[in-house]
């Protein structure tokens, strides 16, 4: 049965040093709502943000509950910014589950506001 869960996350992201042009960061992320605990990851970008011309990859960790279970998993990341749209797709990555939420899988939407909110939704499974 397909589940949603709905909230909004706080994100700070630290720089690290470029590699061979390729920009570097930490992410730590407080999630609140139907999900609710901690984030940490790490991101990759490359582009030109500044003329809305970049892309990036990331993996997340997350460790709390979800719908009032306990336990583990990753999210996977990919966005692509271009002057007319953004692409962001970002998933649950699969066998990545511990403690009760060994055995989910979803993907997530997210929406930014003008103030910088970040809300999500999350449509899952979780057998």
């Amino acid at each position: 049965m397909t589940t949603h869960a709905r909230g909004t996350f706080e994100v700070t992201i630290t720089p690290d040093e470029p590699v061979d042009g390729i920009g570097r960061f930490r992410l730590e992320k407080t999630w609140s709502g139907d999900l609710a605990g901690r984030g940490r990851g790490l991101m990759l970008s490359a582009g030109d943000p500044a003329r809305q011309r970049a892309g990036y990859v990331a993996l997340e960790t997350f460790e709390g509950s979800l719908g009032g279970v306990s336990g583990a998993f990753a999210f996977q990341q990919l966005g692509v910014m271009r002057p007319d749209a953004q692409d962001l797709t970002y998933l649950v990555v699969p066998g990545s589950g511990t403690g009760d939420l060994a055995e989910l899988d979803g993907t997530l939407t997210l929406d930014i506001s003008a103030d910088g909110t970040h809300t999500y939704e999350l449509t899952y499974t979780l057998e």
